[in-house]
């Protein structure tokens, strides 16, 4: 592998962050918390090492497989180190090992957090942890394709190895319009929400704050008691409404804005993904009125759509304790946090597509011991799928449960009941945020111990990059010429 290129790219990367940590000065100036100065140091620090490294390393070889997947790795791991750093500087999370733990749930739109009192943050430090959401939502690296061209390579390997789904999708022949394209579905998307919940009566930051979080699909909210703090009707449909089209391909928001909304019916993978939130919806509603849960069906119906929604796309966002409601509930949205939002989304978990696919190709085994000279493909819409693209399914599946309960019985040894160790472990390898037990959507992150927290920072790296990205650092193979 090229160390001298990945590290070249790494550099410009922290030098593009370096320019993101000047983005909260001005709302520090603006209300006065003081906290301008540890982003002034945050960003001096970047700028220097950023630079140093892509002064020092130069090559003139071009980018493959392999460097991206390092680049990718390495450069998520870098943006949650340094962008750590305001928090330790501004005293809000002195410990290192925290802030680096809510810089990496905010880089991979996890959402876990290890804070107790959000509210007393200074706000351009509430700006930031948000900001994290929305620069990880779609994908730093995604966003630096755009200025990848200075350095002289393609970026292809890069959009491979970060793009979230079984496959990543060109809207357009070169990669660097593909990722223009993207982003600017995304700022428009995320615009919109931010005027929709001022119209509602939210304010401007708190607004922007939450549009960042809702179409990351990351859920840090500038309250306590995060959306639920509203208590609007409004606020809760309008994000709700964000979180499901943060969840759907963001292919199919291009192609509807070129007036192609035929592509959303043709869509398969959205048409499953649209029948399990209005499923789990309607049985939760179901078991909540039958068990008195809410007096009212349109505040039943409020709640439940909204903790669909919220843990399907990954979000986090709550506006209600669903630890109080029966059992049955509490397992849809368990069941719903394995699954996540479509591939080509912001969201976390295996995908729809994946969780697709798998039972499709369960069925053609099926079908096969009947009738065993037959002779049925797997199709994804009208499409069949290749065997390579099941082979990965398959593998990524078998991975993502293996890595599940080997990284529960991690938390076990820390001391955590089944309940919530299992629970932490899956909030954070499906980058949903809450969990049950005692990371529960009224609780946080901040009493598990160093060790566990260790755990659950990897485990949210690998879920963020879907596994395998993060895997192949760990062969030997990998690292020979």
């Amino acid at each position: 592998m090229n160390l001298i290129l990945t590290m070249r790219i790494l550099g410009a990367l922290l030098l593009y962050l370096g320019g993101t940590l000047l983005v909260p000065i001005p709302f520090s100036l603006y209300y006065h918390d003081g906290a301008w100065v540890a982003f002034l140091y945050s960003a001096l620090i970047c700028f220097s090492s950023g630079g140093m490294l892509f002064t020092c390393c130069r090559s003139n070889k071009d980018l493959s497989v392999r460097e991206g997947f390092a680049v990718v790795t390495f450069g998520w791991t870098f943006f949650a180190l340094f962008g750590a750093l305001p928090y330790i500087f501004s005293g809000a999370i002195p410990s290192p090992l925290d802030a680096f733990f809510e810089t990496m749930s905010g880089f991979t739109t996890t959402g876990s957090t290890i804070l107790t009192e959000i509210e007393s943050l200074p706000k351009s430090l509430l700006f930031w942890r948000s900001l994290t959401h929305w620069l990880g939502g779609m994908g730093i690296i995604v966003l630096s394709l755009a200025i990848l061209p200075m350095l002289g390579v393609g970026g292809m390997q890069l959009f491979k190895a970060e793009v979230p789904g079984p496959t990543a999708d060109r809207l357009r022949p070169r990669i660097q319009d593909t990722a223009k394209l993207l982003w600017g579905v995304y700022l428009m998307l995320t615009a919109m929400e931010a005027m929709l919940l001022m119209f509602g009566g939210m304010g401007f930051f708190d607004a922007v704050c939450h549009s960042f979080a809702t179409l990351a699909t990351g859920g840090f909210s500038t309250r306590n008691a995060s959306v639920a703090a509203y208590d609007s009707s409004y606020i809760d449909g309008v994000i709700t409404l964000f979180m499901i089209l943060a969840g759907i391909n963001f292919t199919l928001h291009f192609q509807l804005l070129r007036g192609r909304l035929s592509e959303f019916h043709r869509n398969e993978e959205f048409r499953c993904y649209l029948g399990l939130i209005v499923a789990a919806t309607a049985i939760i509603v179901g078991f909540n009125w039958y068990h008195g849960t809410y007096g009212e069906l349109g505040e039943n119906f409020r709640y439940s759509v909204f903790q669909v929604a919220s843990i399907i796309t990954t979000t986090g966002f709550g506006t209600a304790d669903y630890e109080t409601w029966s059992v049955l509930p509490q397992y849809i949205l368990v069941m719903l946090m394995f699954v996540g939002g479509c591939a080509g989304s912001t969201g976390g978990g295996m995908k729809v597509a994946r969780i697709l696919l798998l039972f499709k190709h369960a069925q053609v085994q099926v079908f096969r011991l009947i009738h065993p000279r037959a002779v049925r493909l797997v199709k994804l819409g009208n499409r069949p799928v290749d065997k390579e693209v099941l082979q990965s399914i398959l593998g990524f599946f078998a991975l993502f449960i293996g890595i599940f309960v080997f990284a529960s019985l991690l938390m076990a040894s820390c001391g955590m009941d089944l309940v919530s160790g299992g629970a932490a472990v899956i909030a954070c390898l499906a980058n949903i945020g809450p969990g049950l037990g005692s990371v529960g959507p009224v609780d946080n992150f901040a009493h598990i111990p160093a060790f566990g927290k260790s755990v659950l920072i990897i485990c949210m790296l690998m879920g963020r990059l879907e596994l395998f990205t993060v895997m192949v650092l760990f062969f030997p193979s990998f690292w020979r010429k």
